[in-house]
């Protein structure tokens, strides 16, 4: 029976990706991430993995270009500053279709900016963040059990679309310490990469690259890339709903013979990852004292689940957007739902968290706007 295991965010996400295959690691020091490098300096070898400590970011990330492209599950991690040294290795990675996983616990910005967890980082996670046209699939995880759980699939969606994967924590879900049931490890068979450079004895030899002298022929690559990402976001979007619609809500401890019904919620408050979890907080508070209010969670901050916002708005009155950040995903909200509803946003920045109180008085606030 799998038994719970009380760790830390960081560590939690490193021993997922060890459960998933991951067998080179490449990393630099920078908190709030710093567990990371340190976990993985001991459990790479005990598996027969590779960890090196390189001497940036920038050779961490094209360190994992050279184990991706002989097929191996290869992973770096940093935090905000350094996620931006590794955006060319990004990039590259995406134009030469390899897969990896790369974690950015963010912290605050800009520039060096503060150890504190946050948000500010969206921009970059959801638009691709480097040159070029692409994407990363993006994973926003809300508790430890879910930053185990989306680190374990980030490897295998970055194999079905040979992509990197990004997983946004934050300092905040990284440093927590929270139970989380750890995955079996996996059997050690990877899917058949036909693509990668293994030698060429028995067959034709393989090229990796993103360089194209030809215009015609990068054209022809950037289309074949759309088209991965046009299936990524048909396939892969992953959303949550708390409050939202019409409900039944389990019985009272006191013991009433039926559920009790939760209306559609007039106020649906936006909000990723570690906010999320101040915000389901504040929704419980609201609904206790009568406040039609409701969470709306994307897990896949890219692919942004537009059309399931979509619906979930038609029966609101307002969305509140709660970010640690000065606004940047209610941009996506504001895509999905356009001028049918007002929208309305409340963040904390710097490295600040807002409280559960913060964003119930700035929930009733918008309540009353809508009046």
């Amino acid at each position: 029976m799998n038994h719970k295991v009380l760790m830390c965010g960081n560590d939690a996400m490193s021993e997922a990706a060890v459960r998933a295959g991951c067998r080179f690691y490449f990393g630099y020091p920078i908190t709030p991430q710093n567990e990371v490098t340190a976990y993985m300096s001991w459990r790479m070898p005990e598996v027969g993995g590779t960890f090196i400590q390189a001497e940036s970011e920038i050779a961490a990330v094209n360190m994992v270009f050279g184990a991706a492209a002989v097929g191996a599950r290869a992973m770096t991690s940093s935090s905000s500053p350094g996620i931006s040294l590794k955006q060319e290795g990004i990039s590259y990675l995406c134009g030469c279709e390899l897969p990896a996983v790369i974690a950015n616990v963010v912290r605050g910005g800009p520039g060096l900016g503060s150890i504190g967890p946050s948000q500010a980082d969206y921009f970059q996670a959801t638009r691709g963040g480097g040159h070029g046209d692409y994407r990363t699939i993006t994973l926003a995880p809300s508790t430890l059990q879910e930053l185990v759980d989306l680190t374990y699939l980030s490897f295998d969606l970055a194999d079905k679309y040979r992509n990197p994967v990004l997983i946004l924590s934050d300092g905040l879900l990284g440093q927590m310490m929270e139970p989380a049931v750890l995955p079996e490890m996996m059997d050690g068979k990877l899917p058949p990469k036909p693509w990668a450079l293994t030698g060429a004895r028995n067959r034709p030899p393989n090229v990796v690259r993103s360089l194209y002298l030809d215009v015609d022929a990068l054209e022809q690559l950037n289309i074949k890339l759309g088209h991965k990402f046009r299936e990524m976001e048909q396939q892969e979007v992953r959303f949550e709903e708390f409050n939202v619609t019409d409900a039944v809500l389990p019985p009272r401890p006191a013991g009433l013979s039926r559920g009790r019904h939760a209306p559609a919620a007039d106020l649906i408050l936006v909000a990723y990852g570690s906010v999320a979890r101040i915000c389901r907080s504040a929704v419980r508070r609201l609904r206790q004292a009568g406040q039609r209010v409701g969470l709306f969670r994307p897990i896949t901050v890219w692919p942004f689940p537009y059309e399931p916002l979509a619906t979930a708005a038609e029966k609101a009155k307002a969305l509140l957007a709660v970010e640690m950040s000065m606004g940047q995903m209610i941009e996506d909200v504001k895509l999905a739902v356009g001028r049918r509803r007002p929208i309305r946003f409340f963040g904390r920045v710097g490295g600040c968290v807002m409280t559960v109180e913060e964003v119930v008085q700035e929930a009733k606030k918008v309540l009353e706007e809508t009046e």
